[in-house]
């Protein structure tokens, strides 16, 4: 059985992406920040994670550790939106949204770099909210709003690029997907997918062939 293991997994996008690989027979491994989802299968096992809290990080990975678990996929899907509203940025607000975003994700991903196999594939839910050429453009729906968000989304982009390079000679593809603007409590209401119609197309995207360090919509290259 292939294993999966999924970051945010107790609502939205992570959640039905959850659900939409143990439907496709997949062992999933979850996270939540309270360490509980509102569901449950045979084949799901939810860990508790900050990915605010250095400390909280380590003790998740130590924990999944323990199960001797090796993962044929990563995602890396948790995030947050703090600056909805705000077209200045609000400093207090971008470390808030690194610490999440970008910090928090990188540090939790270069600690369950030991537990992939080889030829495995990482990938991290991003958005074109951080593609510097799409932002300002027809398709950007609020072009001044969030910034915080957007330089988050493109500082992961960077990450992802990074890790792999790094990543490439041990056969490990590494990539980043957006995941449609999706109704959640971040993407809202006026949003046009709902999370199961993401979920699909995530679920479509990490099991195809990419060119590793790809950005991805719908198994089609975005923007940088």
């Amino acid at each position: 059985m292939q294993t999966i293991l999924i970051t945010g997994t107790s609502k939205g996008i992570g959640k039905a992406v959850a659900q939409k690989f143990l439907s496709g027979g997949f062992q999933v491994f979850g996270t939540s920040t309270s360490g509980i989802v509102d569901y449950s299968h045979d084949n799901l096992r939810v860990f508790k994670l900050d990915l605010r809290s250095s400390e909280s990080i380590a003790t998740c990975v130590a924990e999944i550790e323990k199960t001797d678990v090796s993962f044929d996929i990563v995602l890396n899907n948790a995030g947050v939106l703090r600056d909805e509203e705000e077209i200045a940025l609000v400093p207090k607000k971008l470390r808030e949204t690194l610490e999440v975003n970008l910090i928090g994700t990188a540090d939790f991903t270069e600690r369950i770099l030991q537990l992939v196999k080889k030829d495995s594939l990482i990938a991290f839910t991003s958005s074109t909210a951080g593609s510097l050429e799409l932002t300002g453009d027809a398709k950007d729906h609020w072009p001044k709003h969030y910034p915080a968000y957007k330089i988050s989304k493109a500082a992961l982009n960077m990450y992802m690029r990074t890790l792999a390079l790094r990543l490439k000679s041990f056969g490990t593809i590494v990539l980043a997907v957006h995941p449609g603007w999706v109704r959640t409590e971040i993407g809202g209401e006026e949003a046009d997918i709902t999370p199961q119609e993401s979920a699909e197309e995530i679920y479509k995207t990490l099991l195809t062939p990419h060119e590793t360090g790809s950005f991805l919509f719908q198994n089609r290259q975005l923007p940088w």
